[in-house]
């Protein structure tokens, strides 16, 4: 009884703070190159966690409090390259819930600072691709719940609405010239994202097309245009929140229509060149969203199509002003991001 009664009341608190929430916007980038098409931004910065994960967050919580799997005083533990960590983080807090964060090693600093505020821990390692690995065997110690988002992001979430992301976007642009986007572009994390997107496209009927752009050192584009759904990758992704080692569970590419690689250089060139845009900072993934817009708005005109294009806001860029924004760090990497400027530049003036 002492049980349902904990469930019940964690359960209430998860959807007072639904309740408390309002909605992210949806705006136009107004783009004088861009003759009849129209670019939006969905922009998940917003929430109160600061990314696209929280909605995610609340929705593993929840499933998990209603398979009984999270119980008063259960350690949640999560393997995450930090925005998952630190939203989670803000739901355990509210839950009163120990919570350890297990990340590779080069995870931004204000992300691990954000979690830590939270009042979560982090166990920071030096293999990007044992984060699973170390979060399940740490559970296992602790008697705790290994939340693992990469398995069960796209379940956790309804994807037929329910207010997801997906009906978000489509009611936003109700009122809009082209209210049925010829494209939805996202990354892929866990994949549970696109596949919410996709499998709402498709029970809509809607004739939206779903492109998924993938980092370096991710196994999503591989295993994608080879059909190979153990396809890995010896290396972790540096765009952080996007990319994966190895095919995760949550990732469907039955339902993507097409995927594009882009170089991390190019990720990071499009995020600077965005910003100015908006004269505001977005994070790493958002960058490679907008490089993917880009190669796609470049195709529509070429071939003298009109419509709309749909993507993400996935994070606040400030969080990366030690990694992305940062030209000693950029160095130390050996990333040239100006080596796509002016492609880039090129692509914004041509349309």
């Amino acid at each position: 009884m002492q049980i349902q009664r904990w469930c019940d009341q964690a359960i209430a608190k998860l959807e007072a703070d639904y309740n408390r929430s309002a909605d992210t916007h949806l705006f136009k980038l107004d783009l004088p190159a861009l003759v009849g098409i129209d670019l939006y931004f969905k922009d998940e910065s917003t929430h109160p966690t600061g990314s696209l994960k929280h909605r995610l967050a609340r929705s593993l919580f929840l499933y998990a409090i209603c398979n009984g799997w999270i119980e008063n005083g259960t350690t949640i533990i999560e393997a995450s390259s930090g925005s998952t960590a630190v939203s989670e983080a803000y739901f355990a807090q509210m839950l009163g819930l120990p919570f350890i964060a297990v990340m590779p090693k080069t995870t931004s600093p204000k992300k691990i600072a954000a979690i830590e505020h939270r009042g979560g821990s982090c166990r920071l390692i030096d293999d990007p691709a044992k984060v699973t690995e170390t979060a399940q065997a740490l559970a296992k110690e602790c008697h705790g719940h290994f939340m693992d988002q990469f398995t069960y992001a796209e379940r956790a979430t309804d994807w037929r609405g329910n207010n997801n992301i997906a009906e978000s976007i489509f009611q936003q642009l109700e009122k809009e010239p082209h209210p049925i986007p010829a494209w939805i572009v996202v990354g892929a994390g866990t994949g549970g994202t696109s596949a919410t997107i996709g499998r709402y496209i498709r029970y809509q009927q809607a004739k939206t097309k779903l492109c998924v752009v993938d980092p370096e050192n991710s196994a999503f584009y591989h295993g994608f245009t080879t059909n190979n759904a153990m396809a890995t990758v010896d290396t972790g992704s540096r765009i952080e929140g996007i990319g994966r080692p190895r095919m995760e569970a949550s990732f469907i590419p039955q339902i993507i229509d097409e995927m594009i690689k882009v170089p991390d250089a190019a990720s990071l060139s499009a995020m600077h060149i965005l910003a100015k845009l908006l004269g505001r900072r977005p994070g790493g993934s958002t960058g490679t969203n907008f490089y993917g817009v880009l190669q796609l708005a470049q195709e529509m005109v070429k071939n003298q199509q009109t419509g709309s294009i749909v993507t993400l806001i996935c994070d606040d860029g400030n969080r990366y002003e030690d990694t992305y924004y940062s030209t000693d760090w950029l160095a130390k990497n050996k990333i040239n991001i100006h080596q796509y400027d002016a492609e880039i530049e090129g692509l914004l003036s041509q349309m």
